[in-house]
């Protein structure tokens, strides 16, 4: 099965967060194939039921490539015009498990070995399958994690801080406001509030960013609302404590409403090899997850921009071009060769 086969292999499996199994078993398969006959070993590393990560290797693994199996919804089948391929997950991140097969493929047929693949499980929502794999490390120095960066080494990757926000209020008829207090109109002065924090800036990663990304609240049209909950997501540049004062400060600020939940990836910096074209990235990914893989690289074939979108796509130009890429990474890594191509 070619790079491009392989990737149209893995879209047409529906893997939406929750449902990876299916395409879990299509790669173990297809690695266990390939580590029969050049020394490697595949395993199933479980997460939860019918979910598992899967890791595969070749001698003891200095460098491991890295990416998820999982995708947002929805799910919807692979085409190809050609010049791109098409489908959920084309970048984010099918055809970057192609393209890293394919490196491993290439390494084995020059007689290289010392090298590891994990593939994990719900990067898209909880990382709940870095997490499992930063409890299990197998020892490598180095991680090359692979997201849409359209084929250039990410030097740094923004963090991902999300907020949900609750806020109570007294249900009353709508024709006596006076007898209630809208949960709704707390929450809107406190969402005002928090869009008056400021946020940091960073000279490598940008500006942090706020998005009020949902809302919901209230009984009926005729009832003064009782509850409303926002969701709100921060991509953040650097250390958050005192960001998440300030941002605490200014929801509480107002009665009856309070943060009830958080979840934060933090910014990396990432590492870089002259030679190869670079880019930041505003997006996060499981890299934050697995400080105990080693050293961490960011690369991938594929935007971003098309990622999430009912336009998915990636390049096959760039799928071949990142085979290579992936190799030249392993090798130079294991060489200790980060000073010139």
């Amino acid at each position: 099965m070619d790079i491009f086969q392989l990737t149209r292999a893995l879209i047409d499996i529906d893997s939406v967060t929750g449902r990876e199994g299916r395409i879990g078993e299509l790669l173990v398969e297809h690695l266990s194939s390939l580590a029969a006959g050049t020394g490697g070993s595949v395993e199933r590393m479980p997460v939860a039921d019918g979910r598992f990560n899967v890791f595969a290797s070749w001698g003891r693994p200095e460098v491991v490539l890295s990416t998820h199996m999982d995708t947002v919804p929805p799910f919807f089948p692979s085409s190809d015009d050609g010049e791109h391929i098409h489908g959920r997950g084309a970048c984010d991140t099918k055809g970057g498990i192609a393209a890293m097969i394919g490196a491993i493929e290439e390494l084995l047929a020059a007689g290289s070995h010392g090298f590891g693949l994990l593939l994990v499980v719900g990067e898209e929502t909880d990382s709940a399958g870095a997490q499992m794999a930063e409890r299990n490390p197998r020892g490598s120095r180095f991680l090359i994690n692979g997201e849409p960066t359209e084929n250039r080494l990410a030097l740094g990757s923004k963090g991902g801080l999300y907020l949900a926000i609750e806020a109570e209020g007294t249900a009353a008829h709508s024709a006596y406001p006076e007898l209630g207090v809208s949960a709704i109109d707390r929450l809107l002065e406190a969402l005002d509030q928090l869009r008056e924090v400021p946020l940091p800036v960073d000279p490598l990663l940008g500006e942090t960013t706020l998005n009020i990304g949902t809302l919901a609240g209230g009984r009926a049209a005729n009832v003064i609302p009782d509850q409303a909950r926002a969701e709100v997501m921060l991509r953040t540049v650097g250390d958050t404590a005192e960001l998440r004062e300030h941002l605490r400060a200014a929801v509480e600020a107002v009665e009856g409403v309070r943060i009830a939940e958080t979840r934060e990836s933090r910014a990396m910096r990432l590492g870089s090899l002259p030679g190869f074209a670079t880019t930041v990235v505003k997006f996060t990914t499981d890299i934050p997850r697995l400080p105990s893989w080693g050293e961490p690289f960011l690369i991938g074939p594929g935007s971003i921009h098309l990622a999430h979108t009912a336009q998915e796509r990636v390049p096959r130009r760039e799928l071949v071009e990142a085979v290579g890429l992936y190799r030249d990474l392993v090798l130079r890594l294991q060489a200790g060769r980060r000073d010139s191509m």
